[in-house]
């Protein structure tokens, strides 16, 4: 029975609402992704889609979006306290949820016009509907200025051009925001629809990570996008780095799903595993770990709290968002590789959920921005010195 660390009584900060949200989610990773999970995983084999529309009927996707529009309209702390439950399943139950929220359905919500958002949002925070966000390219990452994905106008469309990569949903989505330059060199956004001539989505194979995560391309041969799919609301790198930041925030919180799995499961393993005649919880190194452990998890859930709180009063600013994203996910994968050693050998099987989410968290360290572009972030908002030009 799991029982997730709450040494500062944290619960005493939330709502009953934001409990209930909780309970349902956890209620529903207990019930259809713990059984299967370690399954998928070993299988390099992406969880259903279907999952998805059960995600959706939780009110897990795009929690944030008004119910004019098909979402639950809850606050940022439920957006959280969701991502959390959504990690501890596996990273990739949280991803899959944290792009079609944050990444698709938040830049239609907050980019697009009214047209688009009651023909895309409804249908997405069902989960009948699957989206990706392209802005990563095989030669762009961390700056994603450089981009060569581009689009021109033809009068009565728009022909674009290019490819993305490392793209959650890819394989088997049916819509996705894309971000390419203008003939003017300018970034906008664009919602391309599965089903366009010359829009093909290879899957990416051979990961050691998110092995349970539909992972691939988006590529745009001469790709024919109608006008009225451009979002009109945004011009520039601000687009889709607004974006992030929201999928950064859920990071933040989600990761502690993950790590407080992590911990309870090595901390009743040490109560259990007897060596030397007594419970290797009773030696001062395996206590010193735990001790730790709960330190830093104690941290990360009060970091998310505060930054949640922030985000509701439409205070948190990006640079407080890279910092939770870049300290949580530190602690969580630290967490997890000392979880693996008090396990010992035991802690590299798939009976236990320590590895599968040391070698997610390895990947959640990189994407939405990589640990030390975060730090960089940190050090020219304490600095106002930018370190990228």
């Amino acid at each position: 029975m799991y029982h997730p660390p709450d040494y500062y009584e944290i619960d005493a900060l939330l709502t009953d609402e934001h409990k209930m949200i909780r309970a349902a989610v956890r209620e529903w990773i207990n019930r259809n992704v713990k059984p299967v999970i370690e399954d998928y995983a070993q299988r390099h084999d992406p969880l259903p889609r279907q999952l998805l529309r059960q995600m959706g009927a939780l009110g897990a996707l795009g929690p944030f979006i008004p119910e004019k529009y098909g979402g639950p309209g809850l606050d940022y702390i439920s957006y959280g306290l969701i991502m959390t439950e959504l990690e501890r399943g596996d990273s990739a139950v949280r991803s899959g949820a944290s792009v079609q929220s944050s990444l698709v359905m938040y830049p239609i919500y907050t980019f697009g016009d009214e047209a688009q958002r009651l023909k895309y949002l409804p249908k997405l925070a069902s989960g009948e509907s699957v989206g990706a966000f392209g802005l990563t390219e095989p030669d762009h990452g961390s700056d994603p200025g450089g981009m060569k994905c581009h689009f021109e106008d033809k009068g009565n469309h728009y022909l674009l051009n290019g490819s993305k990569m490392w793209i959650t949903n890819a394989p088997f989505c049916d819509v996705a925001v894309v971000w390419a330059k203008d003939e003017m060199g300018k970034v906008r956004g664009l919602i391309v629809e599965r089903g366009m001539e010359g829009f093909t989505t290879p899957e990416t194979f051979n990961k050691w990570s998110l092995r349970a995560s539909a992972t691939g391309e988006l590529v745009f041969d001469n790709v024919k996008v109608p006008k009225e799919n451009l979002l009109p609301g945004v011009r520039g790198l601000k687009g889709p780095l607004m974006c992030l930041n929201s999928a950064r925030y859920g990071i933040a919180w989600g990761v502690l799903g993950a790590a407080m799995e992590c911990y309870d499961t090595a901390l009743r393993y040490a109560l259990e595993r007897q060596q030397f005649g007594r419970p290797i919880a009773s030696f001062q190194l395996q206590q010193k770990k735990l001790a730790e452990m709960v330190t830093e998890i104690t941290k990360g859930q009060l970091l998310a709290w505060r930054l949640g709180v922030l985000k509701n009063e439409e205070k948190a600013t990006p640079a407080q968002i890279s910092l939770a994203k870049r300290n949580n996910v530190e602690m969580a994968i630290n967490i997890a590789r000392n979880s693996r050693q008090i396990l010992g050998a035991m802690g590299i099987t798939g009976d236990f959920p320590i590895m599968r989410h040391m070698v997610n968290l390895e990947s959640v360290i990189t994407y939405e921005g990589t640990h030390d572009i975060h730090l960089l972030i940190t050090g020219m908002d304490v600095t106002e010195i930018s370190a990228f030009s």
